[in-house]
């Protein structure tokens, strides 16, 4: 069962809930929304997140998560739909944690690479939804909508940190 949403939530118009959800105009693309919002999230991690201490990598990542799952919900519910593809706040959030921790390889004049191997490896998982990920979807709500994102973005880290660890030139590439 579904718990309600905060009343703050509940009390926004529906063209800011969806305006938010969608992200504007980046959710209304016709071929690929999803890749559009992470697009768009690459852009807010390198942006927000590129240069954050771990500590507030992980606070500000888990308060996007939250207010994402809090949001979508919402937008679910004034949609009258069940993850609407337009949605597309799911992908936006979820994209930073896919780098977590991957700075000393991002600084590297490759860091393009990781960036690359993790829309890359992103979009893999949240569109094929291996793993489990898409029993995720499954659960009512916002939380439904955002933490087949947020698994599909540990996947990805998972992925990255590995290959950083087994391959030669990401061990080049930190110096």
């Amino acid at each position: 069962m579904r718990r309600p949403a905060p009343l703050w939530i509940r009390m926004m118009p529906t063209r800011v809930v969806v305006g938010l959800a969608t992200l504007g105009p980046v959710g209304r693309v016709r071929k690929g929304p999803g890749t559009a919002g992470t697009v768009a999230g690459i852009l807010w991690f390198t942006l927000f997140f590129f240069h954050l201490p771990f500590l507030f990598y992980v606070i500000f990542a888990a308060l996007a998560v939250y207010l994402a799952v809090l949001i979508c919900g919402e937008a679910e519910e004034r949609l009258a739909k069940t993850d609407p593809p337009e949605v597309v706040l799911d992908e936006f959030v979820a994209v930073p944690l896919c780098f977590a921790g991957l700075q000393p390889y991002l600084l590297d004049g490759r860091g393009w690479a990781v960036i690359l191997a993790g829309f890359l490896l992103f979009r893999f998982f949240d569109i094929l939804k291996p793993l489990g990920i898409g029993r995720l979807q499954k659960i009512p709500g916002g939380a439904g909508v955002v933490l087949d994102d947020v698994a599909a973005a540990g996947a990805t880290c998972l992925c990255l940190h590995l290959i950083g660890a087994f391959t030669p030139w990401f061990v080049l590439a930190t110096g």
